[in-house]
Order: structure tokens, then C-alpha cells, then sequence
């Protein structure tokens, strides 16, 4: 058996490999016809013109789905090995709901370009980096509080600086991108796609999209430091039939049907 066919690996897997490959493939299209400069361009700019954001759109939606995926699969694995610690119980729903939060400003992102709704596509960054970087405080907490009984200290540390990794990131970015957009840099610094060299806060610009690529990677770095704790867990559905037929008749008592959640014999 492979690794990634042990337990529910394959999910953070696939939530990197994927989230990589959207990036990859709208920046090469976005390059190649000319619509984004190649050096550092925001990420979002990788899919803001047709036809690269159509491409953007929909895999960057997928990888919305994928990480919902990942973040439940996580709750669950850590409320069933600490199903009465009362601090560990809070900190796992708080990181849920800042995960599903984050994944839903994944797909604002997607699906408003900032060149067609820039308020909107903003607070979908906003929401998706901010609670985000929530998320990954509190799984690195609740690391803290699972070792060594759950797993090893190397893990927690391992977090913990992937951690530091996004904050510094993020505050590299918001101090730039702040001093770029209240300075006197001129007035459509926030949608300009085509950045000289010679422009009135080019280097600023890099800074700012510098430390959004190195803080989407800390992202990525966080999720896969997830695939040997998935390895070891497996989620499954059952399905309460309430009778032998779909008729409207008096519920009678029906053998339930239990299966993986996620099953080789679908």
C-alpha cells in the first residue's frame, strides 16, 4: 500500500498538489499572453483576464472544496483523541469555524476578480489570509497541548515555525502594501497589472506580492505536515433507512448500511 492510500492522506495531498498546480498553470497562462508582468505579480493578477481567470476560477473553487475537506477531517481526528478536555474541545470548534471561514473567502477570491469587483475581492483575500493565519495559530496550540502523548514535539515545532513563517509574511505585506497604498504612489497602485522598474513604488510592489507568495506557501507547508496524521485516521458514513420502501408506511426496523466515507467499491 502506498502512502497516500493509508487512511485519509491523499486529502492534504491533494489539497497542496492542487492549490500548486492552480497557480502554476493561470501564472504560465497569464505570462505567456502578455496580461501580467513575470516577475512576482500579485496572485490573484495570475487570474483576473480572460481566459486564465476561468481556469483560476474554477480550480481555485476545488481547492475551496478540498480544504473544507481537510479542516473537518482534522476536527474530527482531533476530537476523537480528546473527546473531554474542555481547552481542547473550544480550541478545535474556534479552528473550524476559522477554517471554513478562510475557505470561504478562498471562493469569494475565485469568483471576484478584482478588476470586476475590487471591494469584494479584497474582503475575500482579507477573510481568506486572516482567518487562515487564525487557523493555523490554534492547530499550533492544540499541537502544543497533544504532545508528546499524541505525537512527537518535532511536529509542534515544526508548526510553530511554519507559523512564524506566516506571521512574518503577513506583516511584511500589510506594512507594505499599506505604506503603498496611502503613499504617494498614484491612484490605481491596487488594480495595476504591469508594473516598470522605474515606477514611483516598484519595490514596495515586490515586497507586498513577495510576501503574499511566501505566505500562501506557509499555507501549504502547514497542510502537509497533516498527511502522516491523516494516515491514521478514517472517516465513515451510515446510512438510517426507516423502512423496506419508499411508500409512505409505518416505519419498520431495517438493517443499516455502514461504508467508508470515501470507498474503493463506489
Amino acid at each position: 500500500m502506498w502512502w497516500f492510500q493509508q487512511g485519509l492522506s491523499f486529502l492534504p495531498s491533494a489539497l497542496v498538489i492542487w492549490t500548486s498546480t492552480t497557480f502554476i498553470f493561470s501564472y504560465i497562462t497569464a505570462i505567456t499572453l502578455h496580461h501580467v508582468d513575470p516577475i512576482l505579480p500579485y496572485i490573484s493578477d495570475t487570474g483576473t483576464i480572460a481566459p486564465e481567470k476561468c481556469l483560476f476560477g474554477v480550480m481555485l473553487n476545488i481547492t475551496a472544496a478540498l480544504y473544507i475537506a481537510t479542516i473537518y477531517v482534522r476536527y474530527k481526528q482531533v476530537h476523537a483523541l480528546n473527546p473531554e478536555e474542555n481547552l481542547i474541545i473550544k480550541l478545535n470548534k474556534a479552528g473550524l469555524v476559522f477554517g471554513i471561514l478562510s475557505s470561504l473567502g478562498l471562493s469569494v477570491v475565485a469568483n471576484f476578480q478584482k478588476t470586476a469587483i475590487f471591494v469584494v475581492h479584497v474582503s475575500g483575500s482579507v477573510l481568506t489570509f486572516s482567518m487562515g493565519s487564525l487557523y493555523m495559530f490554534v492547530q499550533t496550540i492544540l499541537s502544543y497541548q497533544m504532545q508528546p502523548k499524541f505525537h512527537s514535539k518535532q511536529i509542534f515545532w515544526i508548526r510553530l515555525l511554519l507559523l512564524i513563517w506566516c506571521v512574518v509574511s503577513a506583516l511584511s505585506m500589510l506594512t507594505c502594501s499599506s505604506i503603498l497604498h496611502n503613499g504617494d504612489f498614484g491612484t490605481d497602485t491596487d488594480q495595476k497589472l504591469h508594473w516598470n522598474p522605474e515606477d514611483k513604488g516598484y519595490v514596495l510592489h515586490l515586497i507586498t506580492t513577495a510576501a503574499e507568495w511566501s505566505m500562501s506557501f506557509s499555507f501549504l507547508g502547514f497542510y502537509l505536515t497533516y498527511v502522516r496524521d491523516f494516515q491514521k485516521i478514517s472517516l465513515r458514513v451510515e446510512a438510517n433507512l426507516h423502512g423496506l420502501t419508499l411508500y409512505d408506511t409505518a416505519p419498520s426496523p431495517v438493517a443499516n448500511e455502514r461504508t467508508p466515507l470515501l470507498s474503493r467499491d463506489f
